[in-house]
């Protein structure tokens, strides 16, 4: 059995196994500067989890090359972790994102209620993904949440963290998303934006989406919106708005035999992110992938591809195990990013009264690009530092 949390001594020490990659891309935008690891919270669901490896168990056949720098392969149902790349590696979410605001908001808002869309909501990164949602409409709750799964709208997202968040509105929902993160035993997760539109301190692992993900799938809405393949959205004659329909964006749901459904993602950060769940022979595996590159396969193809090599595992192999909710304690990330946490070239902002987050997101940039230069004064001249100001480079394209 498994120990779920234990810190490893010298673990750094042994080299890790590398990821079996095809050749790598040209190079895409510098990675954000994460915090530092910590080994308990690399520890969080065993010992062997604690590399920026691949762990796999002994004897099993070898696992596909993909492109992304950290994925992780598990069984939903057992939570046992059939193997992985560097799992507890931090990484920018992208869309993937939006799989913790539907863990959070889910059993906090009524499926059946009709809601009205703010301009507030509206208030996205232009050309960023959005469903099509007007100023004014109204919405019943479950046609919100089909919009958000099927094509990542992130107007969607706007809208369900504000009314799940309380009397703050979307900033109190995504401080509810954040301790959602926590409950679960996500500890290097923190969202900054409801919709994984990039913002300052904003990451997550491969370990940690497996976790959300489980926490999703034991919700039986979420399993039926999230294998919905096509949705309609209704008209809206005060504004003049046809109905109209969307598709699916997760093709798993398409190609691949016993697909449970998923969520894809993009930003230019980010590179492509994805999370899938497929079942076959009475076992159902969900795997999570960050920082891929589109080489010879899209997000989703990877994951395929390592879902088909988890259906090739015993299930009795295990390196690990997904923790229960509330099963372990870590030291969370601070509560106020710091700003060595900030990733540069972060953009599309969300926005909550009595200011926008936009706001919000380019102080918490301004402070950081102060404190680099204050070292940079101290005689830190040998370490170069990229420091962006929030908001004020190109447009950050997004799923």
């Amino acid at each position: 059995m498994t120990t779920p949390l234990v810190p490893v001594v010298g673990a750094d020490a042994a080299a890790p196994v590398p990821c079996p990659r095809p050749a790598p891309p040209a190079p895409g935008p510098t990675p954000p500067v994460t915090p530092s690891p910590d080994p308990v919270q690399r520890a969080v669901g065993g010992p062997r989890l604690a590399t920026s490896g691949l762990v796999v168990p002994p004897g099993v056949p070898k696992p596909p090359k993909v492109a992304a720098t950290s994925w992780l392969v598990a069984d939903l149902d057992s939570g046992e972790v059939l193997g992985g790349c560097g799992p507890h590696e931090y990484a920018t979410p992208a869309s993937v994102q939006k799989l913790l605001l539907a863990a959070t908001m889910l059993p906090r808002l009524d499926p059946t209620a009709v809601v009205t869309i703010t301009a507030g909501d509206l208030d996205i990164e232009p050309g960023s993904s959005a469903v099509g949602l007007v100023e004014g409409g109204r919405y019943r709750v479950e046609t919100l949440w089909l919009g958000l799964l099927l094509r990542s709208g992130n107007e969607v997202a706007n809208a369900l963290a504000r009314l799940g968040g309380g009397p703050d509105g979307m900033a109190g929902g995504v401080r509810a998303m954040n301790e959602q993160a926590r409950l679960l035993g996500a500890y290097q997760t923190h969202a900054a934006t409801p919709s994984g539109l990039d913002g300052p301190g904003q990451f997550t692992s491969a370990y940690d989406l497996a976790l959300i993900t489980r926490a999703c799938f034991a919700d039986a809405r979420f399993r039926r919106y999230v294998a919905t393949r096509e949705a309609t959205i209704p008209a809206q004659p005060k504004q003049r708005a046809k109905g109209f329909t969307v598709d699916n964006d997760n093709q798993l749901l398409y190609h691949y035999r016993g697909a449970l459904g998923g969520k894809t993602g993009y930003t230019d950060l980010a590179r492509h992110t994805y999370v899938g769940a497929a079942e076959r022979g009475g076992r159902r595996l969900v795997v999570t992938l960050l920082g891929a590159d589109v080489i010879d396969q899209r997000g989703w193809q990877q994951g395929a591809a390592l879902l088909d090599w988890g259906f090739t595992v015993p299930s009795a192999a295990s390196v690990g195990v997904l923790v229960s909710p509330g099963a372990t304690t870590a030291s969370p990330p601070p509560s106020a990013v710091p700003p060595q946490a900030l990733p540069g070239g972060a953009s599309g902002a969300e926005a909550s009264d009595p200011g926008t987050f936009a706001e919000r997101l380019r102080s918490a940039s301004l402070i950081g690009l102060v404190v680099g230069l204050a070292l940079l004064t101290a005689g830190l001249i040998g370490r170069r530092r990229r420091s962006r100001t929030f908001g004020t480079e190109r447009p950050t394209r997004t799923e």
